[in-house]
């Protein structure tokens, strides 16, 4: 029985091989394939692709893909992303009918890709179940939702005077090595108690540059929420060109999920020059500075996908924070400008601040937020308008002073009250201010209550007044996060633990001081009464027993 029962399981299976193999009816698929014409820096002239489309993928041999950018009658002009030299004309390319994608989800937190979804951390492929393309249409008009909740990003004088909402566009400018990149780096830190998901974008930067962020944000465990994307200055600029638009897709995805976003373009300045370069080449005719005509468009389209999204849509936001470098303090030339007009305020850093120590080196004259103040907690505008008033006021004082000027006792004042505004107004790097904090400090800024505290001394008061913070009572600190003002109650039992804390930082009483003074009369009168002045060394002598 078993021979016979083989036999009929064998012809089965054949039997069922045979009526599969007649259904299958074999077909021929068409296939676009084009020959590189020429190879440039970064780009490829290609022809005979005649059906590709504007933006479509080409793939080139060893794995190399590039962009069509510009798709004329004959030849097709590509912005090859990758490493190029292994190609030579002649060699075959063909259409892949789909355009650059990123792979995105979960997995992406606290790893380092390059744009094209590659892992540069040595921690194992990127295992993601969806992409999605790097060029998307940004949200509707009527899929927005005002920006109604602030980013806390730590740091003092932004929280305070320049607030940031989520959803919003702050454009961080300044000349080189004045802190631009410290700024966003110590905003990235701050959100690891506010559940926002960071994307830190490093667009053409100094490899050595990138790795101390790198290190930096894994020392303090903020690369647990956070995404790192990429692309050195020695990369091909199709690489750079696309850095941001790759970060912006990934950050997108979160945000569509309903989670809170920041990321963080650094820098704006390299993306353009790569895309001058590429246009350049291609034969794109120049406008004002070399850039072509679309410059303006590329970034509008770039920082217009960042927003806050309805309830009905989840309710996530995504908040860009731009990076532009000047040149010589210019903040009207021209990509700085186009970058102006498109975000919603900015964030101006000035070198002759950053010479004087006073860091972060913001210039607030220069610096607004268009939308943060209505998304700025209840507690920070009950203070910080006085506050601005204050600080204005003592920077246009300041420069008649150098001119020896003669000053009454009010203008002297305001200007030692300026003074104090703007040391406790300067932050170390990597330590962001956690909001009790800040609110306690700026109430007693308003309150005058460190202005007899000497300037050397402001440190440590400082210090003194934070580590009193937890002796606020509980239900005053959780009016700190409300919606409502704080009650003149609630303040002056703010002003009263601050008082106890700085007392020790303030100077000696007049009474104390009268004692020496009464010493001196007393001595004088006695020499009139004598008659007999004695010598000067010995007067002196007298006085100071």
């Amino acid at each position: 029985m078993g021979p016979k029962n083989l036999k009929d399981i064998f012809d089965n299976v054949f039997t069922e091989i045979h009526q599969v193999r007649e259904s299958v009816t074999p077909s021929l698929t068409p296939k676009e394939v084009g020959r590189i014409l020429t190879v440039s820096t970064g780009i490829a002239n290609v022809s005979g692709l005649p059906t590709v489309g504007f933006d479509e993928l080409i793939k080139f041999p060893g794995d190399l893909f590039g962009i069509a950018f510009n798709v004329d009658e004959k030849e097709i002009g590509t912005v090859l992303l990758g490493e190029y030299s292994h190609l030579h004309a002649g060699d075959q390319v063909e259409r892949t009918r789909r355009v650059m994608d990123v792979a995105v989800g979960e997995e992406l937190l606290g790893r380092v890709i390059d744009p094209l979804g590659r892992p540069l951390d040595n921690k194992g492929p990127i295992v993601s179940s969806k992409r999605l393309p790097i060029e998307r249409p940004s949200p509707a008009i009527m899929d927005r939702s005002p920006v109604t909740v602030p980013l806390q990003t730590g740091i003092k004088v932004i929280d305070a005077l320049i607030p940031i909402g989520r959803g919003q566009r702050e454009l961080i400018l300044g000349d080189r090595q004045t802190g631009k990149t410290a700024i966003a780096i110590d905003t990235i830190l701050n959100q690891r108690n506010f559940n926002v998901l960071c994307v830190y974008c490093a667009i053409g930067q100094r490899a050595s540059a990138v790795a101390r962020a790198v290190a930096n944000l894994r020392e303090r465990g903020a690369m647990d929420y956070t995404v790192v994307v990429v692309t050195e200055g020695n990369d091909p600029s199709g690489l750079i060109y696309i850095a941001p638009y790759a970060a912006t897709s990934i950050a997108e995805y979160f945000m569509e999920a309903g989670r809170d976003v920041l990321i963080v373009y650094d820098d704006l300045t390299n993306h353009a020059r790569a895309y001058r370069e590429l246009s350049l080449l291609l034969r794109r005719p120049p406008g004002r500075e070399a850039y072509p005509g679309d410059i303006f468009y590329i970034h509008s389209r770039l920082l217009e996908r960042s927003t806050h999204l309805l309830k009905e849509l989840g309710g996530g936001s995504l908040t860009a924070l731009p990076i532009i470098e000047t040149e010589a303090q210019n903040i009207s030339a021209y990509i700085p400008t186009n970058l102006i007009s498109i975000t919603d305020g900015q964030i101006y850093l000035s070198p002759s601040l950053f010479e004087l120590g006073v860091l972060p080196a913001v210039d607030v004259g220069k610096s607004v937020s268009r939308v943060g103040g209505k998304a700025q907690l209840a507690a920070y505008r009950a203070v910080a308008g006085d506050l601005k008033l204050a600080y204005s006021q003592f920077e246009e004082l300041e420069a008649f002073t150098r001119f020896g000027a003669r000053l009454d006792e009010n203008t002297r004042k305001l200007i030692e009250h300026g003074r104090r505004v703007r040391t406790l107004l300067k932050q170390p790097q990597n330590s962001p201010v956690p909001v009790p904090d800040q609110i306690v400090i700026l109430v007693a800024l308003n309150g005058k209550l460190f202005d007899n505290v000497p300037l050397d001394k402001m440190g440590e008061a400082e210090s003194s007044l934070r580590k009193a913070v937890p002796d606020i009572p509980e239900d005053v600190r959780n009016w700190f996060k409300g919606d409502k003002e704080l009650s003149d109650k609630d303040r002056e039992t703010i002003l009263n633990i601050a008082r106890k804390a700085l007392e020790p930082y303030q100077p000696k009483s007049e009474s104390e001081s009268k004692p020496e003074v009464k010493t001196e009369e007393k001595f004088e009168s006695e020499t009139k009464i004598k008659g007999k002045p004695e010598p000067e060394a010995k007067t002196e002598e007298k006085v100071a027993k």
